[in-house]
């Protein structure tokens, strides 16, 4: 793809909630604007050439089955380098923990840890409210003394690798992550190489039954329901008895059926945290072992 050229996706979903979920995705994945047509059911979203690809795999993964992507085309011959980092800006998650793109700068407040991690290469950088809300719970557990240089984190879909990383800046001495995505993995590395933390995280691509069934004291999940429930299982396996599972990526309607899931695995509600974003209801919940 040409630097500095705009590409639209054309979303073609069932419904405008599936198609607001999708939005929420591609837009955490780098899209600059997008339109709607045919009653909010066709949406042209735009990317910059940097971006294009990892918006219509994030448009993809948020739209599920029923829905079609078209391949990124180019529509306008005008530089967008710049441009698309409009609207960009740090997420800042609590006074102890904030996500930055590489391109914002700001000071940091007083005792605050930070990420500096840019859109456009995997899910995950802060900016929708189901990774938002997975990081508030990972920094609340950091506030009460849970994340130490003996605590190992299990990142599930691990995306750009934030959850992980964040756990890592607020305290925690060692990190796996993995993902489907090898692109994702890619990202992962790199972000870890970018803030200092390449010899805490080890990341890889593949499924996790790939992982020896060792426990970790915290597991994160930012997953779709569909995504994660035939996970359940493999995932609790994997978490040592009194921790902590962070689980996200759900739709408030959702909650039940996915409470009730993971208590079949042995696992009990610990809180939840509630979100609106991209048109959703967005819910991340605290599980225990």
């Amino acid at each position: 793809m040409a630097q500095g050229a705009i590409f639209c996706i054309r979303l073609r979903a069932r419904d405008s909630e599936q198609a607001e979920r999708a939005l929420a995705f591609a837009f955490e994945a780098g899209a600059v604007g997008a339109e709607e047509r045919d009653g909010g059911t066709v949406i042209l979203v735009y990317a910059p050439s940097e971006a294009a690809n990892a918006v219509a795999a994030a448009l993809r993964r948020g739209a599920g089955k029923g829905a079609e992507v078209t391949a990124p085309e180019p529509v306008e011959d005008i530089d967008w380098t710049e441009r698309w980092k409009d609207g960009l800006d740090a997420v800042e998650v609590s006074p102890r923990l904030r996500v930055r793109p590489s391109f914002v700068e700001r000071a940091l407040k007083t005792g605050q840890a930070e990420l500096v991690i840019d859109p456009g290469q995997a899910f995950g950088t802060g900016g929708h409210a189901s990774t938002r809300l997975a990081l508030e719970w990972i920094d609340a557990l950091a506030l009460e003394g849970e994340l130490g240089p003996a605590t190992r984190i299990l990142d599930v879909g691990t995306g750009s690798g934030v959850l992980a990383l964040a756990g890592l800046v607020l305290g925690a001495g060692r990190a796996v992550g993995f993902d489907l995505d090898p692109v994702a993995v890619h990202s992962a590395r790199a972000a870890a190489a970018a803030n200092g933390l390449a010899e805490q995280l080890r990341v890889w691509a593949g499924p996790i039954q790939a992982l020896r069934r060792v426990e970790f004291d915290l597991v994160v999940a930012n997953l779709l329901r569909r995504e994660l429930l035939p996970l359940v299982e493999e995932i609790a396996a994997r978490l040592r008895a009194g921790g902590a599972l962070v689980v996200s990526g759900l739709l408030a309607g959702e909650q039940g059926e996915v409470e009730a899931a993971l208590a079949g695995a042995g696992l009990r509600p610990a809180g939840a945290r509630r979100a609106r974003d991209g048109g959703g209801d967005w819910v991340a919940l605290l599980m225990r072992r």
